[in-house]
């Protein structure tokens, strides 16, 4: 069996249990196409250390086990503050940033490599092959010493550290230290070091792996998508943002603006890390920059030829003659550039959502979700098909409130409707005649 054909077996057998193969090797096949250096950048809080380090082991060895490599760089934050108070130095913060003196940068030092050190030996006991590299990496210039001690910004990156760890075959798990010009060591803060190699090595995937899991709505809710280009201005004026949420939320725009559209950021736990990775519905949250999407109930705001094309590349085959002409549209959703949309009728006045159409790379690149989202806050309650062998069902049934089968297709719904009281009207939706070509 060769290398490829191993490691396409193995994440179908890890992950059969959570989705079908076909969409596992759609992801895999799409992210080994990334230079491994440039795969992903793993950031880890101190917390997540402290409270899971055998799951983040865990979830950081699997990553290996299917062939792919992140660059790892971790925090430390709470043990640095049992590190400090047991040395009887002060903890103090401006602006977020530790402040540093001199006595303080051994004790940061020794605590930040303890750290690094229990990462790698947790992912080697996991099955895993990790480096190493507490510091080394980081060129930094000190901020302002004066207000912040040694603490520095990050002005380049060394490669060739990571690179050999990896050529090597292990994931550099990498401590935020710093070195200036001089040769002093420097504390860095976690998300500037993050910013620092992902300017430099254009990862695919940015990760946050957290405590929470993703970032939470005003009902405390997991938003499964963010869409900066067309929800980026809201969420900085919403009430219930926090500060802390409102400062992340800025960080990964500035961050995603240093890399390319395909490239995204997931935020997620280490044990949903593969769930978030490999499957559509993903687990945590996906922030992408992002097309913007528009919606209208408007057929003449909508260029015709480009969204029944999107149907077709979507479906593998054209709609019938006159669809898009007999379509009696009650909303759509459409990217602006026309890679995904969700158009949506009425049959027997409930919402229908007619079609869900998504190119496949669209999807990789979360808009399926994001679109899927807006759908959500516009139709709460929402009826829909699928042919029972769709690859898509599998978003669909996390989606859904109910679905039940019906002959060749399955109608799921959303919503708190019983499905004694929706018989009648899914036996409709049935019923309703074919709309792709056969």
């Amino acid at each position: 069996m060769s290398g490829k054909s191993a490691v396409r077996q193995t994440i179908v057998q890890l992950l059969s249990h959570m989705r079908d193969g076909k969409e596992i090797r759609e992801y895999l096949h799409r992210f080994s196409q990334v230079d491994q250096t440039r795969f992903a950048v793993v950031k880890v809080g101190g917390a997540v250390i402290r409270d899971d380090l055998e799951g983040l082991a865990a979830a950081l060895s699997f990553l290996q086990t299917v062939g792919l490599a992140p660059v790892v760089v971790h925090g430390g934050g709470p043990q640095l503050d049992e590190a400090l108070s047991a040395a009887g130095i002060a903890s103090d913060k401006v602006n977020g940033l530790r402040v540093t003196p001199d006595a303080a940068m051994p004790v940061i030092r020794d605590a930040l490599t303890d750290v690094n050190l229990a990462l790698v030996d947790a992912v080697r006991a996991a099955g895993g092959r990790a480096a190493s590299i507490p510091f080394g990496v980081f060129q930094a210039d000190l901020m302002d010493e004066a207000v912040f001690g040694r603490v520095g910004e990050p002005t380049g990156v060394r490669r060739r550290l990571i690179e050999a760890a990896m050529h090597g075959g292990e994931a550099p798990v990498l401590a935020c230290i710093g070195e200036t010009p001089d040769g002093r060591p420097v504390n860095i803060n976690a998300d500037s070091a993050v910013r620092a190699l992902v300017k430099d090595l254009q990862p695919y995937k940015v990760i946050f792996l957290t405590e929470t899991g993703g970032l939470l709505d005003a009902d405390g809710d997991m938003l499964s998508t963010v869409n900066l280009a067309s929800e980026y201005d809201m969420l900085m004026e919403a009430d219930w943002v926090t500060g802390g949420m409102r400062v992340k939320i800025a960080e990964i725009k500035r961050l995603l603006e240093d890399l390319p559209l395909s490239s995204s950021v997931s935020i997620t736990r280490p044990e949903d890390l593969a769930k978030e990775l490999f499957t559509h519905a993903g687990a945590g949250t996906l922030v992408r920059r992002g097309e913007k999407i528009f919606e209208t109930a408007d057929k003449a705001d909508i260029d015709a030829d480009k969204v029944t094309d999107l149907i077709a590349k979507a479906f593998g085959r054209a709609p019938v003659s006159g669809y898009w002409d007999n379509l009696d549209l009650a909303s759509a959703f459409i990217t602006e550039r026309y890679r995904a949309a969700a158009l949506v009728t009425e049959v027997s006045g409930a919402p229908y959502l007619d079609k869900f159409a998504v190119l496949d790379d669209a999807r990789g690149e979360g808009l399926a979700r994001a679109v899927w989202g807006r759908l959500e806050d516009r139709f709460p309650r929402l009826y829909w098909r699928s042919r029972w062998n769709n690859p898509i069902n599998s978003f669909y049934f996390d989606a859904c409130a109910g679905a039940v089968k019906r002959g060749d297709w399955i109608v799921f719904w959303t919503g708190d409707d019983a499905l004694s009281d929706s018989a009648p009207l899914i036996d409709t939706i049935a019923a309703l005649p074919a709309t792709l070509q056969s």
